[in-house]
């Protein structure tokens, strides 16, 4: 796992901008604490920052190999957890290396482009063609590893973070309507950046970059396919994936771990790793002081997670550690500024984005790798608004609906709430979002409705969750692979039918069915409960505190009304923080 970067200019000789593509590579650092590289020639700059995990000594970059017609350099995040097979289809060529870097890089050699359509794993990735003096950029399937780009007059500049790109003099931090919509509306466009003028690479595109200018083409999309394997053969065939995948992910050089919150998910990974390594499974998990002496149920919290932590932990003796916080840790005004600094918006989840953080930065300090039961709930319909039958009816956004019966005032100036005219927006993007869908003949509505609500999650909001994870594992230089974002599991658990994924009469019945023999009674039979967040009244205090002292003339007070902070919703403190902190450290020009 690495980060990347690069400069492609067409009418400039960028051997003489070294220093500007240092800075570039350099507020990558965090992402690769191991070692760093540039290379260049006139038409093109390609940083790296690496974070070694797989052929500690022999996987450096920028990685190049020489044709007859040009070199072929590549910067690469990320890994290809099926680099042995696709190593093997390629024994005719001479490796230098062991790593799954050269293993791609020289897959493109081969293939083109189309080594994309090969690869089984996470990645963002880079490659200068010499041949041709072409850019071409490849993102992963579901949007694991994040990648922006920034069109110029005369190429582009790109980067896994938007901090590489603006540590460029030719791109401005410009925040627009548009870009306030997508902070403010929670739900992630495909190839929306947020700051005017930048893009994302999509999941699974393709973007290439020439004298003529930019393409994109898509080389992967969920497509509807008849489903046609019984309950019981669904319910193996998702366990020997997740056997497969667990295996593969636990590939590295380095010490590895598992996230484990005692709910479905993660401990079935956590379990599965057990079963397949000779040596005790390390796990982490976090908590709040307090909070299971103390906890009280709540619209989404039924359960503490400790106590189903433990249980598992003890069914399979994991090497477990419990990461336990305060209310002054968490709130923490720096803190919250390494959390905005690491995520470049200012999302405004609080305590949540704060915890992760504290405890991917404790993990670190035992383990380069951890396995994560992210995204989950998403691909086999564990959320509580996949089985709202108002919500199943409802055309728009779910989890959107779900927040809308809990809470939600707003907090926004009049001024920008007309101006972002949310409501039309998230009715607009939710109509392109259901033309997407594609229908399996003979479907029937409500399964084409819950067909719909599924692609909705995989595309417009579990992708805030894998950048929400990247970002704070990245900013301490952690690795979290997420073995449930596997394309295969995806497009087989998509496909099938509503009244298969609840075949139990409960929330992810094919995950409970095939995981249930390695698991403890007790997590078999535990309801969804999200990640945690704390229940300590000290910590509003403290947030209630910092927000009502921000002066009066601060520009935050142009995008959220004063008059809501005091007594206001934890929420809007939250956001309101999170904002102020964002414009004090990125001073961006502020449009609408």
């Amino acid at each position: 796992m690495c980060g990347i970067t690069g400069w492609v200019s067409y009418r400039r000789n960028l051997t003489h901008e070294q220093a500007i593509v240092d800075a570039m590579t350099q507020t990558m650092s965090c992402r690769g604490p191991d070692a760093a590289g540039t290379w260049s020639e006139p038409n093109v700059a390609l940083g790296h920052r690496r974070l070694a995990v797989i052929d500690l000594p022999g996987g450096a970059q920028p990685m190049r190999v020489s044709t007859p017609d040009g070199d072929v350099v590549m910067v690469y995040s990320g890994e290809a957890y099926n680099f042995t097979e696709l190593r093997n289809e390629l024994n005719d060529q001479e490796f230098f290396s062991d790593s799954d870097t050269e293993v791609v890089l020289r897959g493109y050699l081969r293939w083109g482009p189309a080594v994309a359509d090969r690869l089984n794993g996470m990645y963002a990735f880079a490659i200068w063609d010499g041949r041709t003096q072409e850019l071409v950029m490849i993102r992963d399937r579901m949007g694991i590893k994040p990648f922006y780009f920034y069109p110029t007059p005369d190429g582009v500049l790109f980067g896994s973070e938007p901090k590489a790109i603006f540590a460029n003099p030719l791109a401005k931090r410009v925040i627009d309507v548009d870009g306030f919509r997508e902070l403010f509306g929670f739900i992630k466009t495909p190839g929306h950046a947020t700051w005017q003028g930048m893009r994302e690479v999509e999941p699974g595109t393709i973007v290439t970059v020439s004298k003529d200018g930019i393409k994109t083409r898509t080389y992967w999309r969920l497509e509807a396919k008849p489903h046609r394997d019984s309950v019981e053969d669904t319910v193996l065939h998702v366990r020997e994936l997740l056997d497969d995948i667990v295996r593969r992910q636990l590939v590295a050089d380095v010490p590895r771990c598992v996230l484990l919150s005692g709910g479905l998910d993660s401990s079935a990974i956590t379990t599965i790793a057990a079963n397949q390594l000779d040596e005790p499974v390390r796990s982490f998990s976090v908590d709040f002081v307090g909070q299971t002496e103390n906890f009280q149920p709540d619209e989404l919290r039924a359960t503490p997670d400790t106590p189903y932590v433990h249980d598992v932990a003890d069914y399979v003796h994991t090497d477990h550690t419990d990461i336990v916080l305060n209310h002054s840790e968490l709130s923490d005004p720096e803190l919250r500024r390494k959390v905005i600094t690491a995520r470049d918006i200012p999302v405004g989840l609080g305590d949540m984005d704060a915890s992760l953080y504290l405890l991917f930065k404790a993990i670190r300090g035992k383990s380069t790798v951890a396995l994560s039961g992210e995204s989950a709930d998403e691909i086999f319909g564990g959320y509580r608004q996949f089985h709202d039958p108002v919500i199943q009816q409802t055309d728009f956004f779910p989890w959107l609906m779900l927040a809308r019966t809990m809470h939600h005032e707003s907090s926004l100036t009049p001024e920008l709430e007309k101006a972002l005219d949310l409501r039309t927006f998230l009715t607009d993007s939710y109509s392109s979002a259901v033309a997407e869908v594609d229908r399996v003949d003979g479907e029937d509505e409500f399964t084409h409705r819950m067909r719909v609500m599924s692609y909705l999650h995989l595309t417009r909001f579990v992708r805030i969750l894998l950048d929400r994870k990247d970002r704070m594992s990245m900013a301490v230089g952690l690795e979290v692979r997420v073995p449930f974002c596997d394309h295969r599991l995806v497009e087989y658990v998509y496909n099938a039918p509503w009244s298969m994924k609840t075949y139990d009469g409960r929330e992810k019945s094919l995950l409970r069915g095939a995981a249930k023999d390695v698991l403890p009674q007790s997590v078999v039979e535990r309801v969804k409960s999200p990640y945690p967040s704390t229940q300590d009244p000290l910590y509003l205090a403290d947030i209630e505190r910092q927000a009502n002292a921000l002066p009066a003339d601060h520009p935050v007070f142009s995008l959220i009304d004063r008059k809501a902070l005091p007594g206001g919703h934890r929420y809007t403190l939250e956001r309101t923080l999170s904002l102020a902190t964002w414009l004090d450290i990125y001073q961006p020009e502020v449009v609408f």
